[in-house]
């Protein structure tokens, strides 16, 4: 299927348009004690933060949930300094950033009556997550967790990481979950009935409907101010918007597409929009296997051919322009301005059509391309596909179905992969999945999300990453950090589109409790206040 930015933006427009049909009658609204946001995916998964895949998921794990420690409400912690102590009152590390000890906040109550949670609670936890949770790569760096009495807890790490407060003790995976509870339900039934310690527990389970949450009690700190959260699963943008306009949810995932925003305060000024920065990373892979973008002056042409001011414009108020492959509030950040003039890549067609001749391409070439059919994919690579046509690049872009797309990727079936992806302020993160040549596509599927097979191809930023994940102080990490993203910028393996925030429309009657400032596609309910 290929299609042109015009004809997407209409069937976006289309998409979102209002009717009055299939509007049920309940109404969120009308109820103070029910805070109810609709998600935009078909039903849930897994209620067991171990196992969470599906980034919808995520918003009843956070209410359900908490981890030792974890940034304020509504931001990411952009330092280790940040973090705020949760069920960890404090904690220490060793010289070499491989030993912490953290102490454990004693009362604190599970759900439904199993108990305080104490260090065999943590180990538990930790020794699950890291056997068979959904991030065992970065998990793989812990050597042990250990109990030192009950409310003490000692990690270990066969690398220093000077960043463990991010990569690893805020991590879903990392949630405290029950033994006790664990050992009585059992593993098949605790998929969809797990138990913690967050503000909210888990009342109902529905794989087609969603899942409806309590105000936990005997919670540890101040209560849920609102009694009830039910995380309702609309997939379709239409039905989702309705649902909102007409009162039926309080707050719904937003359409990350141009205009949406727009859209919705034509149809309802009142509308509040809480949005996260950055969001996604959206970067673009460049096949280094595929020719000739092996030659370095066509991915030059590339970079200077893409408007990356102009990508981010056209989703705002969500977009967000990077210099390199990290906004410039990030860790290793760059402003234009801050890096050498050959790096900063203004948009400069001319620069581009030069630079294809001088690599054998005066008229430039055709090249097919993949692409993913979802709103905030496809209305960039559409961006992007007018901007390359310009200097000759023609696109042949095929958008199709965005599971088959993402397995295409991973079998090394594209040329010019867009890949949209959440980060925290830690940037080796980012580095290591889409750069490390450890991380290399395969074409069988058992491969990494390295896309460009930077690394391998040509060399890469393998020695700089090993440099920065062996730091033992966070302003040398910074320093490789740094370096790998001027590295990348010579090499351009991967260039940086744009960021796209997490957008949440919500009504007016709804108040958080906090401003949302940035943190990954989801956030606490439990300070939030609703009027009738």
């Amino acid at each position: 299927m290929t299609i042109k930015r015009r004809e997407f933006l209409q069937l976006s427009a289309a998409t979102i348009g209002l009717t009055a049909i299939g509007v049920r009658t309940a109404r969120a609204a009308n109820r103070p004690d029910v805070l109810r946001i609709g998600i935009a995916a078909k039903g849930p998964r897994t209620s067991d933060p171990n196992q969470t895949t599906q980034g919808s998921d995520n918003w009843a794990t956070e209410q359900i949930y908490e981890q030792l420690v974890r940034p304020e409400d509504g931001d990411f912690a952009t330092s280790p300094s940040k973090y705020v102590p949760t069920l960890a009152t404090e904690w220490s590390t060793s010289s070499d950033a491989r030993t912490w000890t953290f102490k454990l906040r004693q009362g604190v109550q599970f759900h439904k009556g199993y108990g305080e949670m104490t260090s065999d609670d943590v180990v538990f936890s930790y020794k699950r997550a890291i056997k068979d949770g959904t991030n065992t790569t970065i998990l793989s760096n812990i050597a042990d967790v250990v109990a030192k009495g009950p409310y003490e807890v000692e990690i270990t790490l066969k690398s220093p990481d000077v960043n463990l407060l991010g990569t690893s003790i805020f991590s879903n995976n990392t949630s405290i979950v029950s033994r006790k509870a664990y050992d009585a339900i059992g593993e098949k039934k605790f998929a969809t009935d797990a138990v913690g310690t967050g503000p909210y527990e888990l009342v109902r389970f529905d794989s087609q409907w969603g899942e409806a949450l309590k105000r936990h009690e005997a919670y540890w700190g101040p209560k849920a101010k609102i009694p009830n959260v039910e995380c309702v699963f609309i997939a379709d943008t239409t039905a989702r918007t309705l649902a909102l306009l007409s009162g039926d949810v309080d707050m719904i995932e937003a359409v990350r597409a141009p205009g949406w925003v727009d859209s919705m305060l034509q149809r309802d000024p009142t509308l509040k929009f809480d949005m996260t920065a950055p969001g996604s990373f959206n970067t673009l892979h460049i096949n280094l296997n595929r020719k000739p973008f092996d030659n370095l002056k066509v991915r030059q042409a590339v970079m200077y051919a893409i408007d990356r001011h102009a990508v981010a414009d056209a989703l705002k108020p969500m977009g967000g322009f990077m210099a390199g492959l990290q906004p410039d509030f990030f860790p290793a950040g760059f402003k234009t301005e801050e890096l050498p003039p050959e790096l900063q890549y203004n948009y400069d067609p001319k620069k581009a059509k030069a630079l294809l001749a001088e690599a054998g391409f005066p008229n430039g070439f055709d090249f097919d391309s993949n692409c993913s059919q979802r709103e905030d994919y496809a209305s960039t690579m559409l961006i992007v596909q007018e901007q390359l046509r310009a200097v000759g690049l023609r696109m042949n872009l095929k958008i199709g179905d965005h599971t088959a797309y993402h397995a295409d990727n991973r079998s090394d079936k594209n040329t010019l992969a867009m890949h949209s992806s959440s980060y925290p302020p830690i940037p080796t993160q980012l580095y290591f999945q889409q750069l490390s040549s450890k991380s290399e596509v395969k074409a069988d599927g058992s491969g990494g999300g390295n896309y460009s097979h930077y690394g391998t191809t040509i060399p890469g930023i393998d020695a700089l990453l090993d440099k920065a994940l062996q730091a033992t102080d966070y302003e040398t990490y910074i320093d490789s950090c740094k370096q790998i993203e001027l590295q990348v910028l010579r090499d351009l393996p991967l260039i940086g589109l744009s960021t796209l925030s997490f957008t949440v429309a919500r009504n007016a009657r709804v108040d958080l409790g906090y401003p949302v400032k940035s943190g990954y596609a989801r956030w606490r309910f439990h300070r939030a206040t609703k009027t009738a």
